[in-house]
């Protein structure tokens, strides 16, 4: 095991040393940003009428544009969905209505197992809570915003005066519209946009598929390609009166292959991008707030690893939990990585020279913008410290032990009006409700300490103090074994003693929350203002960027609709080539060849079913659009406006697309509308949905 430790960490050693030679090889000065490093993530604001005739000779017209605006939803506030016939049968991921398997399912059912479909309208089962979102009004108020901002004497009355304007404006165009409607940003400020949109909230379940083939691969084929996955969804929207809505705008299914010089769109809201942010905030980001995330996911993920040989008994629950954190880890790592990567920062880094020497080159705008990047600068280096002992003192759901959370509780007990000696036994019973597992929380104390550690500096007061120049597991044994907070007795009798006694105990625990809540608080405070103060030079730099490049390059993603271009291309990885397109015949491939066991298993259907199956039908492929998360569900149409396809995932790749768009190799992955149509047909049975989308209507 020392051998195999010491090679382990030889072959990493050897990798910097590699990654450094070829970095050494770049002169990073002669660096250069590249046409779509912004992406193509298109807003229907601005839609790139011109870029769209003379790349692929195809010029949507305006009613093109708003059928498919109006086709596109927004599902539920974190996916994409799509109208997909003219009764209001919608379309979207498995993986974005996945939670129905367990809410809608009945005594008896395993719909996560089994998966679901309504063989007739009787049927379909409504889904509580659900709503879905189409964009139906768009108004230009840039200007308003704009004067009231400079109105604004002082960045205080700037930020208040934006607030209002906002919130007036919401107001008026709510009561005018009957609409829910909203203020976007979009260019970091250049522009504002009024979004007005229709929601639907009777949708009820059609079709989703069991999570074994929803989910094929797993957490290990998340991110990569060839993929084997049936990863959709169908719901209905419903209107006032009960029946199925109809819909005049929609994206009807085409029965045609694709060919690799198609132009084809995803239609979907992107989350989050960075891809016009300053060098300073990007770098911020590599220095703080992503190098923790993903230095945190990367430990939980990889010690659950390490703890299913220790806990045998305890490896499914610890399988689950990577699982669920499995695609955020590899997301903030790959993201870390990308902002790590000098020759990335580099192509950043011209964009943003380029950008401020057309600013310094004109007089008037170099008056109105030239001191944005120096402020921007400031506010960051003022945040790096704020936010590393914010990040440092921040107890967290999602990492934080509960022996922590015990200490909170107590310290805020014993400051509340409800303290009380006579019921100090009931509280303390209280706080052990819940069993602490033991095996988790002290991974989490590790994670915690690890955090605290990076944040702070090992010679921070505080942390001497706490963990005694000790770190990892030594760090967790002190400070277990300097603490009462587990020992229920021994916490009762100190809390007796009252206010006094607990802020001045020894505990570690306690310890940490009372030298650290109040300082917490106030560094939130300031934090929070600096980033207001910087909200207002993010909209002088969105300003100068929409005054520079107009909108030839789209504005970062905020959940917004957009139109993406691209085409089915090809990409290299692990000394290959990817394939374009998979089939059925590489899932059942898949599924022979990993023994049949989960991740890779297959229901019974896919066996019993096998011979009326077409395997020769695209599955999964791959296309150049620019998608992120918030994608999922987006329908991928051709110049026809017809389904091709439906975005479900990217491939490793096209994470560091958060802030950088790499063509060559950031790649969409999509499901086949040929392959769903197929699925239907031959292994589901699920005629009435499959006329429906081929015909576009209900028969």
């Amino acid at each position: 095991m020392k051998n195999l430790f010491k090679m382990t960490n030889l072959l990493l050693l050897l990798s910097f040393i590699i990654l450094g030679n070829l970095n050494a090889q770049v002169d990073l000065d002669t660096v250069k940003a590249k046409k779509f490093d912004t992406g193509k993530m298109w807003t229907f604001d601005f839609p790139p009428v011109d870029y769209l005739d003379e790349t692929y000779g195809f010029k949507p017209t305006e009613e093109w544009l708003e059928d498919v605006r109006l086709s596109a939803l927004r599902y539920g506030g974190g996916c994409t969905a799509s109208f997909v016939s003219a009764d209001g049968l919608i379309m979207t991921n498995n993986h974005c209505a996945r939670r129905v398997k367990t809410t809608l399912a009945e005594e008896g059912e395993d719909l996560m197992g089994n998966g679901f479909y309504a063989a007739t309208l009787e049927e379909e089962r409504k889904i509580p809570g659900l709503f879905v979102d189409q964009l139906v009004l768009i108004e230009d108020v840039t200007e308003k915003i704009h004067n009231a901002i400079n109105e604004g004497e002082t960045d205080t009355e700037k930020i208040e005066n934006k607030k209002k304007v906002i919130d007036d404006l919401i107001t008026e165009y709510t009561e005018e519209t009957g609409l829910k409607c909203n203020v976007v940003t979009l260019f970091n400020g250049g522009k504002y946009s009024l979004y007005g949109v229709k929601r639907y909230e009777d949708i009820r379940l059609v079709f989703i598929p069991e999570e074994s083939i929803g989910y094929f691969g797993g957490d290990f084929d998340n991110f990569t390609f060839p993929r084997y996955n049936l990863d959709c969804a169908f719901v209905r929207a419903y209107d006032e009166d009960g029946k199925p809505l109809k819909t005049e705008n929609f994206f009807k299914f085409s029965t045609k292959d694709i060919s690799e010089d198609d132009v084809i769109f995803t239609v979907g809201n992107p989350g989050r991008t960075s891809r016009l942010k300053t060098v300073a905030q990007l770098e911020y980001n590599r220095d703080v707030s992503y190098r923790n995330s993903a230095t945190r996911l990367n430990s939980y993920f990889n010690k659950l690893e390490s703890l299913k040989s220790v806990y045998p008994e305890k490896a499914d629950e610890f399988e689950k939990i990577k699982i669920r954190i499995g695609n955020g880890q590899k997301v903030y790592d790959n993201i870390y990585k990308g902002l790590i990567d000098p020759y990335l920062i580099a192509r950043k880094r011209d964009f943003e020279n380029k950008l401020k020497a057309e600013v310094k080159a004109n007089p008037e705008l170099n008056e109105k913008y030239g001191h944005v990047w120096d402020a921007i600068e400031k506010t960051r280096t003022e945040l790096k410290d704020y936010d590393q002992k914010i990040s440092a003192y921040s107890l967290s759901r999602f990492y934080s032990p509960a022996y922590f959370n015990i200490a909170k509780d107590i310290i805020e007990y014993v400051e509340s009006d409800n303290y009380n000696q006579d019921s100090v036994n009931v509280f303390v019973d209280g706080l052990f409700a819940k069993e602490i597992d033991v095996p988790l929380d002290g991974l989490k104390l590790e994670l915690t300490i690890d955090n605290v550690i990076m944040n702070l500096g090992s010679e921070n007061e505080l942390v001497e103090k706490l963990f005694a120049g000790k770190s990892g597991k030594e760090a967790v044994d002190y400070m277990l074994s300097s603490s009462i907070i587990t020992d229920k007795n021994a916490l009762a009798v100190l809390v007796k003693k009252g206010k006094e006694e607990v802020f001045n105990s020894t505990d570690p625990f306690i310890y940490f929350i009372v030298n650290t809540k109040d300082e917490l608080k106030k560094l939130t405070e300031l934090s929070e203002e600096v980033n207001d103060t910087e909200d207002i030079y993010e909209d002088l730099l969105g300003r100068a960027l929409y005054e520079v490049h107009g909108t030839t390059i789209p504005p970062d993603a905020n959940f917004t609709l957009r139109l993406s271009d691209g085409t089915l291309k090809s990409f290299d990885y692990n000394g290959t080539r990817a394939q374009l397109k998979t089939t059925f015949y590489g899932l059942y491939n898949r599924y022979y060849g990993n023994d049949k066991v989960y991740p890779f298993e297959l229901h019974e259907r896919w066996l019993t079913n096998e011979n009326e199956l077409d395997k020769s039908v695209p599955f999964n492929f791959i296309s150049t659009n620019d998608i992120v998360g918030g994608n999922s569900g987006s329908a991928i149409i051709n110049k026809d406006a017809e389904v091709v396809g439906l975005a479900f995932d990217g491939n490793i790749k096209s994470i560091v697309g958060h802030f950088i768009y790499m063509p060559y190799n950031n790649r969409c992955v999509a499901v086949s509308a040929l392959g769903m149509l197929e699925a239907f047909k031959s292994i589901y049975k699920a005629d009435r949905l499959y006329n429906e989308l081929v015909d576009g209507k209900l028969k």
